[in-house]
């Protein structure tokens, strides 16, 4: 199981509907941040960003990048999603 971080900066036309959609159908979501997810995903970090790209503008930002067992966090709860402590615990140790 591979976690990605994916970030991303919509510069002109803001189109988060559809992102969000995007984003949540590659697989098992968190979102911790305002412009930033977590996914798990058996896919490679320039296949994401391919899929995601399609419902994205030429000139918006897009950062995909794998991440390890290693991490840390602070008030991340407080966005919303009560879960999201928990999220990183199963998933990020689970990463390999």
């Amino acid at each position: 199981m591979k976690v990605y971080q994916i970030n991303y900066d919509l510069r002109k036309q803001r189109n988060y509907d559809e992102l969000y959609e995007k984003i949540r159908s590659l697989g098992n979501w968190c979102h911790p941040l305002e412009s930033c997810w977590l996914i798990v995903s058996e896919k490679t970090p320039s296949q994401i960003a391919e899929e995601l790209f399609k419902v994205m503008d030429g000139n918006d930002g897009l950062l995909v990048t794998r991440l390890q067992n290693e991490a840390a966090w602070y008030n991340l709860d407080s966005k919303g999603m009560k879960d999201v402590t928990t999220w990183l615990k199963e998933n990020l140790g689970k990463a390999s």
